[in-house]
């Protein structure tokens, strides 16, 4: 019988890491099409921001005045993704 050689279980990271990104906190104040939202920064900046796709599946609504956190890109400072409606 032929030996079978053992397979290496030690996974490798092919492609890209998770980016990193800044977490800030915010406003709604302003409902706009297609499930996206005005949002004023703590810092006093406006950006436009979507509902992150675990906010879809639990169906969780988003309204004017509801205060969010919001993940943003450090490609892009200006969009950003809804990632927690807080109460």
């Amino acid at each position: 019988m032929a030996k079978r050689k053992k397979k290496n279980n030690q996974k490798t990271h092919s492609g890209s890491e998770k980016e990193e990104t800044l977490v800030l906190n915010g406003v709604v104040t302003e409902c706009l099409p297609q499930t996206k939202f005005r949002v004023e920064l703590e810092t006093g900046q406006e950006i436009i921001a979507y509902n992150a796709g675990r906010l879809n599946k639990f169906r969780i609504k988003i309204t004017l005045g509801d205060k969010v956190q919001v993940e943003l890109s450090l490609y892009d400072l200006t969009k950003g993704r809804i990632i927690r409606r807080d109460k």
